[in-house]
């Protein structure tokens, strides 16, 4: 079986690495991009995905270059602590959490992908124009003019997917909700434990922060800021891309009051060397993936709010099932079905819970509940109201700690 992977990033190299782990070598991954470069910023790795990571060998470099989390903290607007928990080991997952930069897991993978499969497999500077295929193979087209046949293609090109706007030519533009992130990383001196993911505010003014490096010389840590506002209704969207750069003065303008005794929001946006801006963006979930020998894969099939730290997770989890059905179903058209029927309803209701921002459910409760603060949590919340919350959404996006630890791996041995 030879495969077709259109997109070299997160999604696309982890399906790669995945297909060559269950014995399926024939593989091409094409990159619009002329070099792999390790660009972006901060991301989640939650369990779920570490664990996929950790079975294809990943684990060791996974650990060096990233930041096992150790607790998830949410906040008010008035920096008043709403609801912790542990995350990782320390929350009883068998696997770690890792807040890591993106650009670094990318270089992970790339280079695994360049010892396991081969440097001569991925083909950059090669964007996909569209596909064709019969009864035998697929094609892809590239903007080159050159062309390269498959058994099975996957559209792993992201948000702004050719091989998705193909295959729905009548959906329209990713779904702006009005909301700008504005996005960068820092040095800065830790802040409470040292390991921990925070987010302070409420849906449309808020601040999510975290550390992805350990301590340096200088006792500092490199950590990940984005900070978002409701800017429009959503409409008109800007594109959304990595390159948008700002001046800080339109943060600092926007989120400058942000000071606390424990985090100084403020100092970040100073110390940050550069701003990006991107607008929040999903897509409506799809009734179908896959149209014969083509499917789709991680933000092409289902691109998602960044609530509670999914989209790179879910696209590692698209990969390892993908591989596995091709690897073990009898035909071609078994193998997607299967792929879809496990990944695209629990995807989908991923995208939903995170239009009702559903991990951090309880900082909008906070805020219509307590606008202007509250002396004690439990005043606001009903006993075991916050648990049941967190428990909810761990259930939905597929990381409940039971439920992951308990099941089959996705392992092809």
């Amino acid at each position: 079986m030879k495969v077709l992977i259109v997109g070299g990033g997160i999604g696309g190299l982890s399906l790669a690495l995945s297909l060559h782990a269950a014995g399926i070598d024939d593989v091409d991954v094409f990159e619009a991009s002329p070099v792999v470069e390790e660009l972006g910023v901060g991301i989640n790795v939650l369990p779920h995905a570490v664990r996929e990571l950790t079975e294809l060998g990943l684990d060791d470099e996974l650990a060096a270059a990233g930041l096992a989390t150790g607790e998830f903290v949410m906040f008010n607007k008035h920096g008043q602590r709403i609801w912790a928990e542990p995350r990782g080991l320390a929350a009883g997952y068998r696997w770690p959490q890792y807040s890591i930069h993106r650009g670094r897991l990318l270089g992970i993978l790339h280079r695994a992908f360049l010892r396991r499969v081969g440097g001569h497999r991925l083909h950059a500077a090669r964007r996909i124009v569209c596909s064709s295929q019969d009864h035998r193979s697929v094609s892809a087209h590239f903007a080159d003019g050159t062309a390269a046949e498959g058994d099975v293609l996957v559209g792993a090109d992201g948000v702004h997917s050719s091989i998705r706007m193909q295959l729905h030519p009548d959906e329209g533009p990713p779904l702006w909700n009005g909301i700008t992130m504005w996005r960068a990383v820092a040095r800065a001196e830790p802040f409470l434990s040292g390991r921990s993911m925070v987010i302070l505010g409420y849906f449309g003014k808020r601040a999510v922060i975290y550390p992805i490096t350990t301590l340096g010389d200088d006792g500092c840590t490199l950590v990940n800021i984005v900070l978002e506002a409701k800017t429009a209704q959503g409409r008109p969207m800007p594109r959304q891309d990595w390159s948008h750069r700002v001046d800080r003065d339109e943060v600092r303008a926007l989120f400058g009051w942000m000071r606390f005794d424990w985090i100084d929001v403020a100092m970040l946006i100073e110390a940050a060397e550069q701003w990006w801006q991107y607008p929040m963006v999903d897509r409506d979930p799809l009734a179908r993936w896959s149209f014969g020998r083509v499917t789709l894969l991680g933000d092409a099939a289902h691109p998602m709010y960044p609530v509670g730290a999914n989209g790179a997770s879910q696209a590692i989890l698209d990969a390892r099932t993908l591989a596995r059905m091709l690897a073990l179903e009898g035909s071609i058209d078994a193998a997607l079905d299967a792929y879809e029927s496990a990944r695209r309803p629990a995807t989908a209701a991923v995208v939903l819970s995170n239009r009702l921002v559903g991990a951090e459910t309880c900082m909008e409760l906070a805020e219509e509940r307590a606008p202007h603060g509250f002396e004690r949590v439990e005043e606001v919340f009903a006993p075991g109201e916050l648990e049941r919350l967190s428990a909810e959404y761990k259930r939905t996006a597929g990381f409940d700690p039971v439920t992951l630890n308990d099941r089959p791996s996705l392992s092809v041995e």
